[in-house]
C-alpha cells in the first residue's frame, strides 16, 4: 500500500485510472496487496489475490472502475510457478 501511495504522492507517476484500480483492489476480499507497476503514467496495476476470490475480485474491481472511469478494465491472470531451479542433465 505504501509503495503505491508514494508513487502517487511523492513521484506523481500514477493517474486516476491506476489509482482507481489499486484502491478498488485494496478493498476486495482475498487481496494480499496491490500497486501500480511499470513506468507509470498509464501503466498497469498488479494485485495478488487468493485464487478462490479471483472471480469476485474481477467483477467487483471492474464495476468500481467502469463506474468511475467510464469504460471497463482489462484483466490478465498470471500464476506463480515453482521458481528457478537447477536443470541437471535434462531431468527436472
Amino acid at each position: 500500500m505504501n509503495s503505491h501511495i508514494s508513487l502517487q504522492n511523492d513521484y506523481e507517476v500514477t493517474g486516476i485510472e491506476l489509482d482507481t484500480l489499486v484502491k478498488a483492489a485494496w478493498n476486495q476480499p482475498g487481496v494480499i496487496g496491490a500497486r501500480m507497476t511499470g513506468a507509470g503514467f498509464g501503466g498497469c496495476a498488479i494485485a495478488i489475490v487468493e485464487k478462490s476470490q479471483l472471480d469476485s475480485f474481477r467483477y467487483n474491481v471492474n464495476q468500481i472502475y467502469a463506474n468511475a472511469i467510464g469504460y471497463e478494465a482489462s484483466f490478465y491472470t498470471a500464476t506463480i510457478g515453482d521458481g528457478a531451479r537447477e536443470i541437471n542433465g535434462g531431468v527436472l
